[in-house]
């Protein structure tokens, strides 16, 4: 699936109509649904900085050429946010995922439904993963 296909169905999981409580609602249920870390995988210099509650990031290059992310949070909430993030960039090559800007965050009204602090997290959740997508990248050029 392309990238930009994973984003049209994140759009529309998330009706732009949308009240908040069910947008908020639908964060969570990614959340629940997302598999997350193990507690081993957890460790300091995996934690996303800049975000309010715990996360953790990590990525793997495939032989394809691609990047997995695996990545949890302490809070149900925030983890939603982790699964939002990681089922788009997820299985994409570093050049696809440092041209493809988060403008759906826009689109679906986090940038200015979620509070200050989480709307800041989810944006240094990017940033880590464009990190990783640009050091990959720099690897494969080599």
């Amino acid at each position: 699936m392309q990238i930009e296909d994973k984003i049209s169905q994140i759009k529309n999981q998330f009706d732009i109509n949308a009240d908040w409580e069910k947008k908020y609602e639908k964060i969570i249920e990614l959340g629940k649904q997302w598999p997350g870390m193990t507690a081993a995988e957890k460790v300091d210099d995996l934690k996303v900085k800049g975000c309010q509650s715990q996360v953790w990031m990590k990525a793997e290059l495939t032989p394809d050429k691609k990047i997995i992310f695996k990545g949890d949070s302490d809070a149900i909430l925030v983890k939603g946010l982790v699964a939002l993030a990681l089922t788009i960039y997820s299985n994409e090559t570093p050049e696809t995922i440092l041209k493809t800007e988060p403008t759906f965050l826009k689109d679906i009204g986090f940038d200015s439904g979620l509070s200050p602090s989480r709307s800041n997290g989810l944006y240094s959740m990017i940033k880590q993963i464009k990190y990783y997508a640009t050091a990959f990248q720099y690897l494969l050029s080599k």
